[in-house]
């Protein structure tokens, strides 16, 4: 294959993995682009590392610039920055694609060296960047419950591992397409049939999901008009409870920045908290922008505000790069005024599990983008937490795909940690959604809504919670040692095996 019809069909297959998100949601069509890489990899006839990391690049490209367009919502330079960097990185992953691809357990290695990949784009740099994992995609499909089994990366490899059967399917000798076949078939038979649901019932409570949308242009809305319309739909509530429309709540959830100052330092929202609460008679969790530890500094934060004031609270342990810290700001502030303009104070990132008092219930708090990382989810289960609850503001993307991405990574977690997932957004997408992933409720968008339900409460653990973490290291470790294998034998840059039939270097 020449380069540059690997180039134009590594381009084609990186666009059409993109689509297997919203707002398309193509099922499998990340599995089929997987299949169409490791193809191209396995097939150019240049060997050099500069032409596979060339193709790595044009293959990023494609997957990430329709995947994250709503990230020009921040503005076009952080839209082109964030694409070119991923890409960056994956072009050196594609490097190992390659050097593994020649290897007899290539059908292994492959999927492990993209899990590989995988886990590095999600940690690195700074708190790295977890958006368009392959397990994101399985929701909705048989494959989904595999992630209550084995975690998220492992459901990953897994379907990497469905693109490396269908090429032994399409191409190899009759012995190895049989067993791909049979690995395929399994995946899915054996998904279909997995359980999900909560993991150890125990007992419910009544929780409502305040959302008071915004007023009007992201960020141009005076201090103070979104905690306004918070307790204003609050008091709505409080008036319904009163009336006998609906039951009293146990606990009440607001969203991510539902208060754009410290309440703890404000009179007035105090008084309102404190009110609010008194009158509802339960406790209200409170997404508010708190001074941080030291000057120019703040904390994304969830608080808990009882019939007594301010209690525990929630520090994001993900904050945006960028977006609510600006790392080297001595050296860019000058080259980019928008960031001492938008982002005057840098949010320091929490460094304790989300496990929060909430009345008498335990909530697992994250915030945002933290659904996105396994670890603050699993830390936050692993302290018990009887429910999951991501605290949210979308109203910087309002009218893209962003919100439905991030609502179908946090049906995913439900089904993961067998919770329920509380998700209460400003302006959308705010919802309740059961263990086994569906939604339950969901609020309209870009209006004032409540939403109430009846959760089951969750004390136990599924299987992902032991074998997740332990899987993923196991998994990477693979691929590190076979394209360190690849290197040390030379096998990554021979030119013969271009020339063989795919399907007899092919052994499962």
């Amino acid at each position: 294959m020449r380069l540059g019809v690997a180039a134009l069909i590594a381009a084609c297959s990186g666009v059409l993995g993109s689509l297997a998100f919203e707002p398309l949601a193509i099922p499998y069509a990340l599995v089929l682009a997987l299949a169409l890489l490791f193809a191209v990899l396995r097939r150019v006839q240049d060997w050099r590392w500069t032409r596979v990391y060339g193709l790595g690049l044009v293959w990023a490209l494609g997957f990430y610039g329709p995947l994250i367009w709503w990230m020009r919502a921040v503005s076009d330079g952080a839209y082109i920055a964030l694409v070119i960097a991923q890409a960056v990185i994956f072009g050196v992953i594609a490097v190992g694609l390659r050097a593994v691809a020649v290897l007899p357990a290539w059908p292994w290695l492959m999927p492990a060296v993209w899990l590989l990949g995988e886990q590095v784009r999600g940690s690195f740099p700074f708190t790295g960047f977890p958006w368009g994992r392959l397990a994101y995609t399985a929701i909705d499909t048989p494959l989904e419950s595999w992630v209550r089994l084995v975690g998220m990366p492992a459901t990953g490899f897994l379907m990497a591992c469905l693109a490396t059967a269908l090429l032994l399917i399409a191409d190899a000798a009759a012995t190895a397409r049989r067993s791909a076949l049979a690995v395929f078939l399994a995946l899915f038979a054996l998904g279909a049939v997995l359980p999900t649901g909560v993991a150890g019932a125990d007992g419910q409570a009544r929780i409502a999901l305040v959302q008071g949308d915004v007023p009007g242009e992201f960020l141009r809305w005076p201090r103070g008009a979104i905690f306004a319309l918070h307790a204003e739909e609050t008091r709505r509530l409080v008036e319904r409870i009163d009336a006998g429309q609906t039951p009293r709540p146990d606990a009440v959830i607001w969203p991510e920045n539902s208060s754009d100052t410290d309440p703890r330092h404000s009179y007035e929202e105090s008084e309102t908290l404190n009110r609010l609460v008194a009158d509802l008679g339960a406790p209200i969790l409170v997404g508010g922008l708190l001074d941080g530890p030291r000057m120019g500094t703040a904390e994304n934060a969830g608080l808990v505000w009882n019939e007594d004031g301010p209690g525990e609270k929630y520090v994001k342990r993900k904050p945006v790069p960028y977006g609510e810290y600006v790392p080297f700001r001595d050296e860019l502030g000058g080259l980019v005024p928008r960031f001492d303009r938008d982002i005057p104070r840098d949010m320091v990132a929490g460094h304790e599990p989300g496990a929060l008092m909430l009345g008498g219930i335990r909530v697992g708090d994250t915030i945002c983008y933290d659904i996105a990382f396994d670890s603050v989810v699993r830390q936050a289960i692993a302290d018990d937490a009887q429910v999951l609850v991501v605290q949210t503001s979308n109203a910087a993307f309002t009218g893209t795909a962003q919100p439905a991405q991030q609502w179908a990574i946090s049906r995913l977690r439900a089904i993961e940690t067998g919770r329920w997932v509380l998700v209460p957004s400003t302006n959308g997408t705010s919802g309740i959604v059961d263990a086994s992933g569906q939604v339950v409720q969901r609020a309209p968008e870009r209006q004032p809504a409540t939403v109430e339900g009846d959760v089951p409460l969750a004390s136990g653990t599924t299987p992902a919670a032991h074998l997740a973490r332990p899987l993923a290291w196991l998994l990477v470790t693979l691929g590190v040692m076979g394209w360190v294998f690849a290197l040390a034998t030379g096998r990554g840059e021979r030119r013969d095996w271009l020339s063989d039939d795919l399907g007899h270097r092919a052994d499962l």
